[in-house]
């Protein structure tokens, strides 16, 4: 199966300069324990964002550029190879960014989006939900407290 996993804005907001926007704890450890494991698909700006690679997870690298070669990562020139070098009988996560969120949404099986409540200045963006061919199958809101600024609800996706 292959699941998108996102944070965005009501304005399908993801992150502005190669940064997230906001800060959300809880977005980051349902993040951690979703993916953990298993084989995850981004772009290199993505993957440059991280401080390091994250651990516990396969990490699998689209990019243009020759030579490119983090180690302990695999790095392909298409999603078509991404995909195609992740195990058949796993989950695999495409986790961003934008230009691969919109690559991958039309092959996709469900997203797991973290639904900011709030609009953003940014310029990246995740692809709209079209909901004739998504259905929303699970929402859990949570309100902003101490360690989260803005409202948030964890929706998942199925498509119909």
């Amino acid at each position: 199966m292959i699941t998108l996993i996102a944070a965005a804005a009501e304005n399908n907001a993801l992150g502005k300069n190669n940064d997230l926007i906001w800060h959300l704890p809880d977005d980051f450890k349902r993040f951690k324990a979703i993916t953990s494991g298993h084989y995850i698909i981004m772009g290199r700006k993505t993957f440059e964002s991280f401080p390091k690679p994250l651990p516990n997870r396969t990490h699998v690298i689209i990019t243009r550029q020759k030579n490119y070669n983090p180690e302990n990562c695999i790095v392909v020139n298409s999603l078509e190879k991404a995909i195609e070098i992740c195990p058949k009988d796993e989950d695999v996560f495409v986790i961003g960014g934008g230009e691969i969120y919109q690559q991958s949404i039309a092959i996709a099986d469900k997203i797991e989006l973290t639904r900011v409540h709030s609009t953003f200045e940014a310029d990246t963006f995740f692809p709209e939900i079209d909901t004739a061919i998504w259905e929303l199958a699970q929402e859990e809101f949570h309100a902003k407290d101490e360690k989260h600024l803005f409202d948030f609800s964890f929706q998942t996706y199925l498509k119909k």
